[in-house]
């Protein structure tokens, strides 16, 4: 199986993201939980924008991505469609 080099470039800001140092509770919330870690630590990480583009990109619905929760990165594409 070969691997997609795009998809390697992709995902590297994964490497060096502060989400990869915590676990996985603070970005996928149990519903009606607090988002306020997950986006306070978003947004001191330097893969931020490129973890946010990911997320809009390939229409991920679960968790905080980029600073943003589901509900956030749906408006998001729709004010981006109107342009």
């Amino acid at each position: 199986m070969s691997i997609n080099t795009t998809t390697v470039n992709e995902l590297s800001w994964q490497e060096q993201a502060l989400c990869a140092q915590t676990g996985p509770e603070f970005f996928f919330p149990a519903p009606g939980s607090s988002t306020r870690e997950a986006k306070l630590l978003c947004g001191a990480c330097e893969g931020r924008a490129a973890c946010l583009e990911y997320a809009l990109t390939h229409d991920v619905r679960f968790g905080i991505w980029g600073g943003l929760s589901e509900t956030e990165r749906i408006r998001l594409r729709r004010r981006r469609r109107r342009g």
